[in-house]
Protein backbone atom coordinates (compact mmCIF):
# COMPACT_ATOMS: atom_id res chain seq x y z
CA UNK A 1 0.00 0.00 0.00
CA UNK A 2 2.83 2.04 0.90
CA UNK A 3 4.70 1.36 -2.39
CA UNK A 4 1.64 2.37 -4.68
CA UNK A 5 0.89 5.60 -2.79
CA UNK A 6 4.63 6.56 -3.16
CA UNK A 7 4.45 5.65 -6.85
CA UNK A 8 0.96 7.74 -7.34
CA UNK A 9 2.47 10.65 -5.53
CA UNK A 10 5.78 10.26 -8.05
CA UNK A 11 3.50 10.49 -10.77
CA UNK A 12 1.17 13.59 -9.65
CA UNK A 13 4.34 15.40 -9.20
CA UNK A 14 5.76 14.29 -12.46
CA UNK A 15 2.15 15.55 -13.98
CA UNK A 16 2.39 18.90 -12.21
CA UNK A 17 5.87 19.61 -13.30
CA UNK A 18 4.83 18.56 -16.94
CA UNK A 19 2.18 20.72 -16.69
CA UNK A 20 4.01 23.94 -15.40
CA UNK A 21 6.66 23.65 -17.89
CA UNK A 22 4.11 23.59 -20.77
CA UNK A 23 2.28 26.45 -19.21
CA UNK A 24 5.74 28.54 -18.97
CA UNK A 25 6.26 27.86 -23.00
CA UNK A 26 3.15 28.82 -24.20
CA UNK A 27 2.93 32.88 -25.48
CA UNK A 28 3.64 34.27 -29.04
CA UNK A 29 5.48 32.71 -32.04
CA UNK A 30 7.01 35.17 -34.89
CA UNK A 31 3.91 36.37 -36.95
CA UNK A 32 1.62 35.92 -34.16
CA UNK A 33 -0.63 39.57 -33.15
CA UNK A 34 0.65 40.59 -29.67
CA UNK A 35 -1.77 42.21 -27.27
CA UNK A 36 -1.84 45.78 -26.38
CA UNK A 37 -1.49 46.45 -22.58
CA UNK A 38 -2.05 49.29 -20.20
CA UNK A 39 0.97 49.20 -17.55
CA UNK A 40 2.20 51.92 -15.52
CA UNK A 41 5.56 52.83 -15.30
CA UNK A 42 8.05 54.34 -12.74
CA UNK A 43 7.61 57.42 -14.60
CA UNK A 44 3.99 58.13 -13.53
CA UNK A 45 2.87 57.33 -16.67
CA UNK A 46 1.01 54.37 -18.85
CA UNK A 47 2.92 52.21 -21.03
CA UNK A 48 1.03 50.73 -23.82
CA UNK A 49 1.28 50.16 -27.55
CA UNK A 50 -1.55 51.90 -28.70
CA UNK A 51 -0.33 54.84 -27.04
CA UNK A 52 2.92 54.73 -29.39
CA UNK A 53 2.84 57.86 -31.92
CA UNK A 54 4.63 58.38 -35.37
CA UNK A 55 6.29 54.53 -34.60
CA UNK A 56 7.14 51.79 -37.01
CA UNK A 57 6.71 48.97 -33.76
CA UNK A 58 8.17 48.40 -30.47
CA UNK A 59 10.87 46.33 -28.85
CA UNK A 60 9.45 44.71 -25.60
CA UNK A 61 12.08 43.61 -23.15
CA UNK A 62 10.79 41.57 -20.25
CA UNK A 63 13.02 43.04 -17.56
CA UNK A 64 14.15 43.59 -13.50
CA UNK A 65 16.10 44.59 -10.90
CA UNK A 66 18.11 42.10 -9.75
CA UNK A 67 18.89 39.75 -12.41
CA UNK A 68 22.71 40.20 -13.24
CA UNK A 69 22.08 39.70 -16.67
CA UNK A 70 19.59 42.72 -17.08
CA UNK A 71 22.13 44.70 -15.50
CA UNK A 72 24.71 43.57 -18.10
CA UNK A 73 22.30 44.46 -20.68
CA UNK A 74 21.00 48.20 -19.42
CA UNK A 75 23.70 49.95 -21.38
CA UNK A 76 23.19 48.41 -24.25
CA UNK A 77 19.50 49.05 -23.75
CA UNK A 78 20.02 52.35 -23.34
CA UNK A 79 22.30 52.79 -26.66
CA UNK A 80 19.56 50.69 -28.38
CA UNK A 81 16.81 52.73 -27.42
CA UNK A 82 18.67 56.17 -28.31
CA UNK A 83 19.36 54.72 -31.72
CA UNK A 84 15.88 52.97 -32.78
CA UNK A 85 12.98 54.58 -31.05
CA UNK A 86 13.93 58.38 -33.37
CA UNK A 87 13.90 54.92 -35.62
CA UNK A 88 9.98 54.44 -34.86
CA UNK A 89 10.79 51.47 -32.41
CA UNK A 90 11.15 52.42 -28.75
CA UNK A 91 11.87 50.23 -26.10
CA UNK A 92 9.46 49.07 -23.21
CA UNK A 93 11.24 47.45 -20.80
CA UNK A 94 8.35 45.25 -18.45
CA UNK A 95 9.39 44.42 -15.13
CA UNK A 96 6.95 41.19 -14.05
CA UNK A 97 9.03 39.62 -10.95
CA UNK A 98 6.45 39.02 -8.31
CA UNK A 99 7.95 41.25 -4.96
CA UNK A 100 7.12 39.21 -2.55
CA UNK A 101 9.52 36.70 -3.70
CA UNK A 102 11.85 39.06 -5.02
CA UNK A 103 11.56 42.46 -2.99
CA UNK A 104 14.79 44.17 -5.19
CA UNK A 105 12.14 43.96 -7.55
CA UNK A 106 9.29 46.24 -6.36
CA UNK A 107 7.78 49.02 -7.46
CA UNK A 108 9.74 51.49 -5.75
CA UNK A 109 13.07 49.55 -6.43
CA UNK A 110 12.13 49.86 -10.36
CA UNK A 111 11.83 53.70 -9.68
CA UNK A 112 15.38 53.61 -8.13
CA UNK A 113 17.17 51.82 -10.43
CA UNK A 114 15.78 53.58 -13.29
CA UNK A 115 16.84 56.87 -11.88
CA UNK A 116 20.11 55.63 -11.48
CA UNK A 117 20.45 54.66 -14.95
CA UNK A 118 18.72 57.37 -16.08
CA UNK A 119 16.00 55.10 -18.63
CA UNK A 120 15.23 57.00 -21.40
CA UNK A 121 12.49 54.25 -22.14
CA UNK A 122 9.58 53.06 -20.57
CA UNK A 123 9.76 50.98 -17.93
CA UNK A 124 6.99 49.37 -16.70
CA UNK A 125 5.28 47.04 -14.07
CA UNK A 126 3.38 43.51 -14.55
CA UNK A 127 2.25 43.11 -11.26
CA UNK A 128 -0.69 40.90 -12.52
CA UNK A 129 2.29 38.78 -14.79
CA UNK A 130 -0.74 38.90 -16.81
CA UNK A 131 0.82 40.74 -19.71
CA UNK A 132 4.14 37.63 -19.52
CA UNK A 133 2.21 35.16 -19.54
CA UNK A 134 0.35 36.61 -22.69
CA UNK A 135 3.70 36.77 -24.30
CA UNK A 136 5.36 33.50 -22.99
CA UNK A 137 8.52 35.08 -21.73
CA UNK A 138 10.80 33.08 -19.80
CA UNK A 139 13.64 34.79 -18.74
CA UNK A 140 14.95 38.10 -18.07
CA UNK A 141 16.21 39.69 -20.24
CA UNK A 142 13.91 38.30 -23.20
CA UNK A 143 12.68 40.59 -26.13
CA UNK A 144 9.99 40.50 -28.51
CA UNK A 145 10.32 42.54 -31.45
CA UNK A 146 7.15 43.80 -32.89
CA UNK A 147 6.47 45.67 -36.23
CA UNK A 148 3.41 47.80 -36.46
CA UNK A 149 1.19 46.55 -39.19
CA UNK A 150 -1.47 49.25 -39.77
CA UNK A 151 -3.17 49.20 -35.68
CA UNK A 152 -1.84 45.58 -35.31
CA UNK A 153 1.20 44.64 -33.59
CA UNK A 154 2.99 41.50 -34.90
CA UNK A 155 6.13 39.46 -33.41
CA UNK A 156 8.92 39.79 -35.82
CA UNK A 157 11.99 38.50 -33.56
CA UNK A 158 11.68 36.80 -29.60
CA UNK A 159 14.84 36.49 -27.91
CA UNK A 160 18.42 37.61 -27.36
CA UNK A 161 19.74 41.10 -27.31
CA UNK A 162 22.95 39.93 -28.72
CA UNK A 163 25.59 36.92 -27.94
CA UNK A 164 27.46 37.77 -25.27
CA UNK A 165 25.90 39.12 -21.98
CA UNK A 166 29.54 39.09 -20.41
CA UNK A 167 31.00 41.74 -22.58
CA UNK A 168 29.50 44.27 -25.32
CA UNK A 169 32.83 44.85 -27.27
CA UNK A 170 33.37 40.72 -27.72
CA UNK A 171 29.70 40.80 -29.46
CA UNK A 172 30.12 39.13 -33.05
CA UNK A 173 26.06 38.65 -33.32
CA UNK A 174 23.66 41.79 -33.24
CA UNK A 175 20.65 39.56 -33.07
CA UNK A 176 18.50 42.38 -32.04
CA UNK A 177 20.43 45.14 -33.71
CA UNK A 178 20.18 43.45 -37.24
CA UNK A 179 16.10 42.14 -36.94
CA UNK A 180 15.67 45.54 -36.57
CA UNK A 181 17.83 46.94 -39.51
CA UNK A 182 16.33 44.37 -41.49
CA UNK A 183 12.73 45.70 -40.64
CA UNK A 184 13.94 49.45 -41.06
CA UNK A 185 15.35 47.79 -44.66
CA UNK A 186 11.95 46.11 -45.37
CA UNK A 187 13.79 42.89 -45.59
CA UNK A 188 13.09 39.43 -44.04
CA UNK A 189 14.25 39.24 -40.66
CA UNK A 190 17.48 37.05 -41.02
CA UNK A 191 17.46 35.50 -37.76
CA UNK A 192 14.00 34.88 -36.30
CA UNK A 193 14.16 33.63 -32.84
CA UNK A 194 17.38 32.85 -29.93
CA UNK A 195 17.88 31.26 -26.81
CA UNK A 196 16.70 33.79 -24.45
CA UNK A 197 19.72 33.85 -21.30
CA UNK A 198 19.23 35.12 -18.51
CA UNK A 199 17.62 34.47 -14.60
CA UNK A 200 13.81 32.77 -14.37
CA UNK A 201 10.56 34.58 -13.94
CA UNK A 202 9.74 34.88 -10.10
CA UNK A 203 6.43 34.10 -10.75
CA UNK A 204 3.62 34.52 -8.54
CA UNK A 205 3.06 31.01 -6.68
CA UNK A 206 -1.11 31.15 -7.51
CA UNK A 207 -0.67 32.35 -10.81
CA UNK A 208 0.88 29.26 -12.74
Amino acid sequence: MKHTRKILCTVQAFLMLTTFSLAQNDGYQVGDEAMDFQLPTVSGSQASLSGLEDNRGAVVVFSCNTCPYVKAYEDRLIELHQTYAPKGYPIIAINSNDERISPGDSFEAMKKRAAEKQFPFAYAYDKSQEVIRTYGATRTPQVFLLEKESDRYMVRYIGAIDNNYQDAASVSERYLADALDALLSGEQVPRETTKAIGCSIKWTRNSR
